[in-house]
């Protein structure tokens, strides 16, 4: 299974186990509740799945106001797209005119998956667990990109955490997160 794959299974149990009462609720990515974060993630899934197809694939609305199942069947559009052979190599685009290096993107993919996925598990009280390995080469990513991605506006500041914490905790504090939030 692709690390794509693995962060897109744990992004879906969070997705299947969150109650409809929840949708309203706020979560850790302050400019959504619940469902607006979903249909953030439903959105842009077009757009990343398109990129690992080596196609600009424009973001898609979506009408559902429970955008829950949306979500799953585009997440797993981007696992097949990014599981293709090839997927990984040479330049691609995600949404737009700016060409990247095709690994970088799926990294961004990775990073959409998994800290989001954490974002909607905080929100709704559900665990949520990848490879120890997995965690590490996104954390090396993360932090290669930190600082561009602030002053892009896709991470807020950063939050410091100690040194000690989890690898999961340093790339949430990277992406402007409070690895506590809701704690």
């Amino acid at each position: 299974m692709s690390e794509i794959s693995t962060a897109a299974a744990a992004l879906a149990t969070v997705v299947r186990g969150i109650r409809p009462e929840q949708l309203t609720g706020p979560t850790p990515c302050t400019e959504f509740d619940v469902r607006a974060l979903l249909g953030h993630l439903a959105h842009w899934a077009p757009s990343l799945a398109g990129a690992g197809r080596k196609q600009t694939v424009e973001p898609s609305e979506v009408d559902d106001d429970d955008p829950r199942n949306v979500l799953l069947d585009r997440v797993s559009d981007i696992v097949a797209a990014w599981d293709t052979p090839g997927s990984h190599e040479g330049s691609t685009h995600m949404g737009g005119p700016t060409e990247m290096p095709a690994a970088l993107v799926a990294d961004m993919v990775l990073g959409e998956l998994v800290v989001h996925g954490w974002d909607l598990a905080r929100a709704t009280g559900q665990p949520f667990e990848l490879p120890e390995d997995l965690l590490k080469r996104l954390h090396d990513g993360v932090l290669a990109h930190a600082a561009q991605a602030r002053e892009m506006g896709v991470y807020g500041p950063e939050v410091p955490v100690p040194a000690s914490a989890s690898t999961l905790d340093r790339i949430l504090g990277l992406t402007g997160r409070n690895p506590d939030w809701g704690s």
